[in-house]
């Protein structure tokens, strides 16, 4: 089919459902949820969303967790080319923005190459949810000109890794890492290696937006005794740069 749409499939929306406070989807996510035939959710998906879908509409579980196959992304695919197929107004429902370390954008291209009408509705990334709700701007005029977003797992079938942490160490002010826990002590090495003193600021940020979130700040010295005395652990977002100091200041919750 080769991207030519075919007016008698269904539609396929890849949705993100933002960082996990319901509060903060979308209007337009809201009535997704509340109208679409079938919904194909994440892990990242948090619970109080999970409620707000109708009884009555099917729901089923399509993430992948660390140390999961890949080829679960196959299977995700599938399913929702065999609901399109007859006609089924379908929602991916992801957690955060699905451009955003999301898969959208592959999905978005299975979903081209095989002739299915699809849209993309951003979310509230986990990187700038976590941080507002820490009290972290991630630029500020006086401490913070420039951002990077960085993975902290890289898909293991690339060829050749393409996070360079020897330029993004002093490249940008302020560093936020996404599934970056299980490595953090090795991503904290090349970093320090590579520009970055002890006294860096860090902030680890569990369960970002929802009532049980936790903050640890600590810095290259004693963030990970910091991190194991509070019990945190994955999916957390880390946010690296002298913009952390500011939470104490800012922390409105």
């Amino acid at each position: 089919m080769n991207g030519i749409k075919n007016k008698k499939y269904g539609k396929i929306y890849i949705c993100g459902a933002g960082p996990g406070d319901p509060s903060l989807i979308t209007l337009k996510c809201l009535d997704l949820i509340k109208n679409s035939d079938i919904i194909l959710y994440d892990r990242l998906v948090s619970s109080d969303i999970l409620k707000l879908i109708p009884e009555n509409t099917p729901k089923v579980y399509v993430g992948r967790s660390s140390g999961d196959p890949t080829t679960n992304q196959f299977k995700t695919n599938q399913i929702m080319l065999q609901h399109a197929l007859i006609g089924k107004q379908v929602l991916r429902l992801k957690g955060g923005d699905p451009f955003i370390f999301g898969r959208g954008g592959e999905e978005a291209e299975f979903l081209y190459e095989n002739g299915i009408d699809f849209e993309i509705i951003p979310g509230i990334s986990s990187a700038i949810g976590a941080a507002i709700y820490s009290g972290i701007p991630l630029t500020h005029r006086k401490f913070s000109s420039s951002v990077a977003i960085v993975t902290g797992h890289e898909d293991p079938m690339k060829e050749e890794k393409s996070v360079r942490w020897d330029k993004i160490a002093t490249a940008v002010d302020t560093i936020v890492i996404l599934m970056g826990i299980e490595k953090l002590d090795s991503i904290l090495k090349k970093l320090k290696n590579n520009g970055l003193s002890d006294e860096t600021k860090i902030a680890v940020i569990e369960k970002g937006t929802l009532k049980d979130q936790k903050i640890i700040i600590g810095d290259f010295k004693d963030i990970r005794n910091k991190m194991e005395n509070a019990s945190i652990k994955p999916p957390a977002v880390i946010i690296i740069g002298e913009v952390v100091s500011l939470s104490d200041r800012i922390r409105w919750i």
